[in-house]
């Protein structure tokens, strides 16, 4: 849903237009009555890879070469 607030009112309520865009309602801010900006919440930050978090976990025959029958069986159409 959106909501559309003037500037005069968003500084009034800029705490709770705060809150509302965060929960993931977008505020659009009017000047004399036309549309002008958008609040809208931040995209969430893709998690960064860590090298070697897996340490510990995996034995040393996962990096074992496959039996001839297995890699054969990937080949197939």
């Amino acid at each position: 849903m959106t909501t559309i607030v003037n500037v005069h009112e968003a500084k009034t309520h800029f705490s709770k237009l705060l809150e509302l865009a965060h929960a993931g309602q977008e505020i659009i801010l009017a000047k004399a009555g036309k549309p002008y900006a958008r609040l809208v919440p931040l995209a969430p930050v893709p998690a960064q890879r860590q090298p070697g978090r897996l340490a510990g976990r995996v034995g040393d025959a996962f990096f074992e070469p496959l039996p001839e029958d297995e890699l054969q069986a990937w080949e197939r159409p």
